[in-house]
């Protein structure tokens, strides 16, 4: 069976890259194998660690799910930093037939402006496909939600917002980032059970989700994000009015400030919700 690595970031899910992948799909006979190398958020922003990797990864989860779902036989992981070394490891891992690399236009690209393309070529030996996206101009195929949320992460009203939101188009995908709730040691481990609620509860509704952990502030959460990812929307979840330190600290209309996408507002109520995420 032909083997074909995929290497992409931020163009992921690019309609060339998806066209190219299912070309050689519908030909028969071939499988998949997707390298996501990390990448770090725009000059200024700094982050956690884990929330570099998180991120890689869920554009890893998301895009085997949207492969998936078409049939396509696929693998993933995350790589490193250095979108060179992530390729040469995955091909001494297990040499593919060829390659598809997938990048920004040159004016936009820091890949090409490193000469990813041909030092890949060079190095490998291999056939190598280079797959220019436009995302500022063609967008892409499906749309993407950037749902931030802690405590209230699998809270009812907020579920039945998103499976709204999911019947309304033809194909959307969700993004959860879940806040650190503090800087205690124990932080990240409750962050990771309250996104590993909220998707349970995505998947078992049948809607594409992935998702991260992030910093304890929402606002720097939501920043990072959505340096990150390239979203339509917003859906900020919270407790009622000031029970919530996240309204008290007025995040909704900070965000909606620094973000030209929608930003909503979904209230949850925990003492009505018996499903609700664990909390501290």
């Amino acid at each position: 069976m032909k083997e074909v690595l995929v290497v992409a970031n931020r163009t992921l899910g690019g309609a060339p890259l998806l066209a190219a992948v299912r070309e050689r799909a519908a030909a028969g006979d071939v499988r998949f194998r997707l390298v996501v190398p990390q990448n770090n958020p725009s000059a200024g922003l700094v982050i956690y660690d884990e929330a570099v990797h998180d991120s890689a990864q869920a554009r890893v989860d998301l895009a085997l799910s949207l492969v998936a779902g078409e049939g396509i036989e696929a693998t993933g992981e995350v790589g490193d930093l250095d979108p060179f070394l992530a390729t040469m490891d995955a091909i001494a891992t297990r040499r593919p037939d060829e390659i598809l690399i997938s990048t920004y236009p040159a004016a936009s690209s820091g890949w090409l402006r490193r000469d990813l393309v041909e030092r890949i070529r060079n190095a490998s030996g291999l056939p190598v496909e280079h797959i220019v996206v436009d995302l500022e101009q063609d967008g892409l195929p499906f749309k993407v939600t950037l749902v931030l949320a802690s405590r209230t992460a699998g809270g009812e009203e907020l579920l039945e917002r998103l499976k709204q939101k999911a019947a309304s188009d033809e194909q959307r995908l969700f993004i959860v980032v879940v806040p650190q709730p503090d800087k205690s040691g124990s932080a990240p481990q409750l962050a990771r059970a309250r996104l590993a609620t909220m998707l349970d509860r995505l998947h078992s509704d049948g809607l594409l989700g992935s998702g991260m952990i992030a910093d304890p502030d929402p606002y720097t959460a939501a920043v990072y994000a959505l340096d990150l990812f390239r979203v339509d929307d917003v859906v900020i979840s919270t407790l009622p009015d000031q029970r919530s330190g996240w309204m008290r600290s007025n995040l909704i209309e900070r965000v909606q400030h620094m973000t030209s996408v929608p930003v909503e507002h979904v209230v949850v109520d925990l003492n009505a919700t018996p499903t609700a995420a664990p909390a501290a």
